[in-house]
C-alpha cells in the first residue's frame, strides 16, 4: 500500500512540473514589423485594443494563432465581424468599416513579418 502511495505521489509530482515550463523569452526571431504605413499603424492601435488579449503578438494564447493562418482579407474580416466558435463577432458599432480595414492591414503586415526569419 505505501508503495502504491510513493509511485502516486511521484507520478503527480512529476506532472505538476512538467507543465511548469516557461514559454519562449527573448529577442523575436523575425524582422521587425514596419508601421510606417498609416494604415497598419491604425490597426495595430485595433489589434491592441480588440485582439491582443486573446491572441498575444497574433500568437496563440487563449485563443489560436492567426499568424500562421494565411486566410484572405475578406475571410479575415468576415471571422472578425461573425465570430467563429468562442471568438465574439465584433459589430461595427464596435470596430468601424475603417478600423477593420487598417486591422486587416496590420494582420497581413504581421504575418508578413513573421515569414521573414531576421
Amino acid at each position: 500500500m505505501r508503495r502504491l502511495f510513493i509511485l502516486a505521489a511521484t507520478t503527480f509530482l512529476l506532472l505538476s512540473l512538467s507543465f511548469c515550463g516557461t514559454a519562449r523569452r527573448g529577442a523575436p526571431k523575425y524582422e521587425p514589423l514596419n508601421t510606417d504605413n498609416p494604415a497598419v499603424a491604425q490597426g495595430e492601435v485595433v489589434f491592441m485594443t480588440y485582439c491582443q488579449k486573446c491572441h498575444p503578438g497574433g500568437a496563440s494564447g487563449l485563443a489560436p494563432a492567426i499568424n500562421n493562418k494565411p486566410l484572405p482579407g475578406f475571410m479575415i474580416r468576415f471571422q472578425v465581424r461573425h465570430g467563429v466558435g468562442t471568438m465574439p463577432a465584433f459589430k461595427e458599432d464596435v470596430i468601424s468599416d475603417d478600423e477593420l480595414d487598417n486591422l486587416v492591414a496590420y494582420l497581413k503586415a504581421l504575418r508578413k513579418a513573421k515569414d521573414k526569419p531576421q
